[in-house]
């Protein structure tokens, strides 16, 4: 059975009065974003606070495995780049193109190479007369060492890595310019 208690104070509310519940304020809109606020600003003191204690400890800042975080920085050590050793293989075409005015440039070339034991396949001239470099052009990486051979055989001569002259068939093509000088010159 229940009971009844007598009427008190809390019995009677005035009319004027808009509250609803046990006199509960209604939410104000917006106070959610307050609370956000504060937690994000108490975060980044917290964080701020951390790193600053961190310098303080190890006199330096530092992330991801940098000098000072404690972790040793692996040492990269290079890879030996393999010297291509000149060589002479007489297994390879070789064609010799004058790139200058003088007369029979290309014969004596192929001559001289002929006799370092190369097999010269087509001397003629280029398509310039303007030449001043001497280069030995290989169209394949595994022929390198074969440029370099013929390069050595002619002095002053440099090697390039090219696809300019895979269309005449030949191994290595000898593009012979102004600066060639014939041994004994």
């Amino acid at each position: 059975m229940a009971e009844k208690f007598p009427k008190d104070r809390f019995d009677a509310i005035p009319d004027d009065i808009q509250r609803v519940g046990a006199h509960r304020a209604p939410h104000q809109k917006g106070r959610g974003w307050i609370g956000f606020a504060w937690a994000a600003v108490a975060t980044l003191l917290l964080i701020g606070v951390g790193v600053f204690g961190l310098y303080l400890i190890n006199g330096s800042i530092a992330f991801n495995g940098s000098p000072g975080s404690g972790t040793p920085t692996p040492t990269i050590t290079p890879t030996p780049t393999p010297t291509v050793v000149p060589t002479v293989d007489p297994s390879l075409n070789v064609t010799v193109l004058n790139g200058t005015t003088t007369a029979g440039l290309a014969n004596q070339v192929g001559d001289a190479l002929v006799a370092k034991g190369w097999k010269v396949q087509s001397r003629a001239n280029a398509s310039q007369s303007n030449i001043t470099s001497t280069i030995v052009y290989y169209s394949n990486p595994k022929y390198e060492g074969a440029a370099l051979g013929v390069a050595q055989s002619l002095p002053g001569a440099t090697v390039m890595l090219t696809q300019d002259f895979v269309e005449t068939g030949a191994d290595l093509t000898v593009v012979v310019g102004s600066d060639y000088k014939a041994p004994g010159q």
